[in-house]
């Protein structure tokens, strides 16, 4: 049995939420910074809001890399560009095609004053002998990190900065803990680019009655 209740294509928010509402949905992927620096009192306390997140048995099990240094953004971006090179050509992509699109990813890279690379750790979670309750156990602990890494989006957009949310390094774990030296137990999951706007985003989404179930 379905509810068929109609649903609004654009939900209005009152009172409070409105000012919550417009936050999240005037927050956009920026790919363009200016050179501006960011204070890094206001990153400190922005990745201190971060976690504040609902996390899986309240173990935090997220860490936080933040690169801020030329030589930092420049060696993730030459060491990352350099293995898609090498899994593109191997693919048979077009040589042109290929520089294109390292090229585009090594200057959103470098461009941003600021980079946070959000990782998971499971050395606080429970273990388990099986593969099953393991694998959940994981689950949860990326999913921690995840509502971490948004609620840091999130506070970044309400200090007037920009941000992306960046997945590659879920392509080359390994490449992105030797550069940056990160510990061996934790495992990067995005490449957050944060700063101030150089460009204006605008985006649609879907009406949330297309995706939707009511039982």
């Amino acid at each position: 049995m379905t509810d068929d209740r109609p649903v609004p294509e654009s939900i209005p928010a009152h009172g409070i939420l409105a000012s919550f509402a417009g936050l999240v949905r005037n927050r956009r992927s920026i790919r363009r910074y200016r050179e501006q620096p960011v204070d890094p009192s206001l990153l400190l306390e922005l990745l201190e809001l971060a976690t504040w997140a609902p996390s899986a048995h309240n173990r935090q099990p997220w860490r936080f890399c933040v690169a801020t240094t030329v030589e930092g953004r420049e060696a993730l971006a030459a060491g990352m560009g350099e293995q898609w090179r090498r899994d593109l050509t191997a693919d048979g992509a077009d040589p042109d095609f290929i520089e294109r699109r390292v090229a585009i990813s090594h200057t959103r890279l470098t461009g941003a004053p600021v980079l946070v690379i959000p990782c998971v750790t499971m050395e606080e979670m429970d273990h388990y002998p099986d593969r099953v309750r393991s694998q959940a156990e994981w689950q949860m602990a990326v999913q921690s990190v995840a509502l971490a890494s948004q609620t840091l989006l999130l506070a970044a957009h309400a200090a007037g900065l920009a941000s992306c949310w960046m997945c590659a390094p879920l392509f080359v774990p390994d490449l992105v803990r030797t550069v940056l030296a990160l510990p061996e137990d934790w495992e990067p999951q995005a490449i957050l680019t944060l700063g101030y706007a150089a460009e204006v985003k605008s985006r649609e989404r879907a009406p949330v009655a297309s995706r939707l179930l009511w039982r």
